[in-house]
């Protein structure tokens, strides 16, 4: 079969960072290639391609199969595809994957008469089957893992897939697929690697881990080091990041990891994210030793209330131990932190914004409570009618989307404003970047600039 996978652009007038690898489609890539079919990559991001300059490109992709990822912010964009390829190829058929769809797979179906199926879930084996029943032109009841409309317009939902659990089963990554020279960053590529899917913990906000099931499936560490050692020799690659939900659920496994990394004298720069209550002294000095120099944090929020109604099962005290821990053994911090979550008002907030100046991290992200389909959260907005934003294109994290009884949409906007302009325009926090030098160091002293000159603007 020939399978084209897309990446769809960010909606216009959105906050988008830099392109980074499509993993995902990467993997979809890998699987269907070992199985024998032709597969494109279409990177709307990477390539710059608006709707209209993806409809010329589309045309000249003859293809059985045109699949479309999407998380909550990208849907829209990528359901005027899913009409455009209908239109330009109206033989193919068309798939919608990624988080969105997992859990707005029946609404996705009724809203937009072009879409013929939606993926949910884990997609590999689901694309596998789905391609094979397609091409010998079987019926598509006993594909586990899809959404469809069958020959009568009605639609099906079949039971969800099970979740691959040897992940070791799966190939490398087909990067050779996607535009790489337009993914460089500085000069270079990072190249994303996942070493398990699934958590343990279930925080409220989260849909990733609801994509990936209550659990967490390893690879091996040799399979992990394999992959960082095949993208070293084969692209050059000195620097990779790692994009599970908790890189340290498995502490052994982590150690193993940093042993075979010094046992090849593999010479790359990694960094992760975890939990701060899944790291210590010891193993970040492991990681540091092996080539680790950052970690993300979850911080999340600085009251215990809102971190208990997140259900992020983490004391402040923990946070506190976690980045002084790290600071000591020389790691680099980044810490993720949610404002305006359900039950936040004013006060709280300002507790975080204050914790987050305190544990004074090497960069932060603070990111509005967006109620993504699939979640705690949502069903919680949705029911108490605090929903006010349903338009999926401004799901960005950077805009309130609801509000509630004890906090605006304007006011958390106004303290998400405050939060960075706190952080970035303290002088000890661009003194430590300034000593800290290097690529990391200037790029956080020109936010800081940045930061300075919006301030200056505002007063």
């Amino acid at each position: 079969m020939k399978i084209t996978l897309v990446n769809p652009p960010y909606p216009p007038s959105v906050h988008s960072h830099p392109p980074f690898i499509p993993l995902g489609l990467a993997y979809l890539s890998a699987v269907a290639l070992q199985a024998g079919h032709e597969v494109t990559v279409i990177d709307c991001q990477a390539e710059r391609l608006s709707a209209e300059s993806f409809r010329s490109r589309i045309a000249k992709t003859p293809s059985d199969i045109v699949g479309v990822t999407a998380t909550t912010l990208l849907y829209k964009s990528a359901m005027k595809l899913v009409t455009i390829i209908r239109e330009v190829q109206p033989g193919a058929i068309t798939v919608l994957g990624g988080s969105h769809g997992s859990f707005w797979d029946q609404n996705a179906l009724q809203e937009y008469p072009s879409l013929d199926i939606v993926v949910r879930l884990e997609g590999e084996n689901t694309l596998l089957e789905l391609a094979e029943k397609l091409q010998t032109k079987t019926a598509l009841s006993e594909v586990l893992g899809i959404t469809y409309r069958n020959t009568d317009g009605k639609i099906v939902r079949n039971a969800d897939r099970p979740y691959i659990e040897n992940l070791d089963s799966l190939p490398v990554p087909a990067h050779h697929l996607l535009p790489l020279e337009n993914l460089k960053h500085n000069g270079k590529i990072i190249f994303p690697l996942v070493s398990s899917r699934g958590c343990v913990y279930w925080c409220d906000f989260c849909s990733t881990v609801r994509m990936f099931g209550r659990g967490y499936r390893m690879r091996s560490a040799k399979n992990v080091v394999d992959e960082m050692q095949f993208v070293h020799e084969k692209y050059g690659v000195d620097q990779v990041t790692f994009y599970d939900d908790a890189f340290s659920v498995d502490r052994n496994r982590v150690v193993e990891i940093c042993r075979e990394l010094q046992a090849r004298k593999l010479k790359l720069k990694w960094d992760c994210g975890t939990r701060v209550d899944m790291v210590d002294r010891e193993l970040l000095t492991i990681m540091r030793n092996a080539g680790c120099f950052a970690v993300w944090l979850g911080v999340e929020s600085g009251s215990e209330l809102i971190l208990g109604a997140m259900n992020k099962k983490i004391k402040i005290e923990q946070t506190k131990k976690a980045y002084k821990t790290a600071n000591q053994v020389g790691l680099m911090t980044i810490a993720n932190v949610v404002l305006g979550f359900p039950g936040e008002t004013e006060d709280t907030a300002l507790q975080t914004i204050n914790l987050v100046k305190e544990l004074n991290p090497d960069d932060v992200g603070f990111y509005i409570a967006t109620p993504y389909p699939g979640t705690p959260m949502y069903e919680e907005v949705v029911k108490n009618g605090w929903l006010r934003v349903t338009d999926f294109d401004k799901y960005d994290t950077a805009g309130p989307t609801f509000e509630t009884p004890t906090l605006s949409m304007q006011k958390a906007a106004e303290l998400r404003a405050k939060a960075y302009q706190d952080f970035y325009l303290r002088p000890r926090y661009v003194l430590k970047m300034m000593q800290r030098g290097g690529v990391y160091g200037l790029a956080a002293v020109k936010t800081s600039g940045a930061y300075l000159l919006r301030y200056l603007h505002l007063r």
